[in-house]
């Protein structure tokens, strides 16, 4: 069984050393969508539900969105990103540092692995850019 909730969050990112607009500084209002997959809880309070929404929205802001939201995110290897960083840090403005591209693709790894590492069975990631353009992971999740 299968559960999905969408959340939304605003970042601002570039693409250093593209070939078009997106190398400028630019921002999104992100919309992910995170699908995870369980067993359904029989008895308790929990009963009849894969897992309760509210615990995926908290385990959610914890590791995606309270980082993630109203951040510049940058690509940690790159010197130009890292040196508008640290302007805005000095600022002490909001960043979040990856250890790739920041592109669509590459961040709804990350957010995989993130959820992942917390304990989380998630079976995929879908991170959608604008309201018509969108990237997804699909990792392995336990079947029952």
């Amino acid at each position: 069984m299968k559960i999905t909730k969408i959340f939304t969050f605003d970042s601002s990112h570039m693409l250093d050393g593209h070939d078009g607009k997106y190398q400028n500084l630019h921002g999104h209002t992100y919309k992910l969508e995170i699908t995870v997959s369980d067993g359904i809880v029989r008895g308790g309070p929990k009963d009849g539900m894969v897992m309760d929404f509210t615990d995926l929205k908290a385990i959610v802001k914890k590791y995606i969105t309270d980082p993630f939201d109203h951040a510049f995110i940058y690509h940690g290897d790159n010197g130009r990103e890292c040196q508008i960083a640290a302007l805005l840090e000095g600022w002490n403005m909001k960043t979040l540092r990856l250890p790739c591209r920041t592109t669509a693709e590459n961040m709804s790894i990350e957010m995989y692995d993130r959820l992942k590492n917390a304990g989380l069975n998630v079976c995929s990631v879908k991170l959608w850019e604008t309201p018509t353009s969108c990237a997804e992971y699909e990792g392995r999740c336990r079947a029952f």
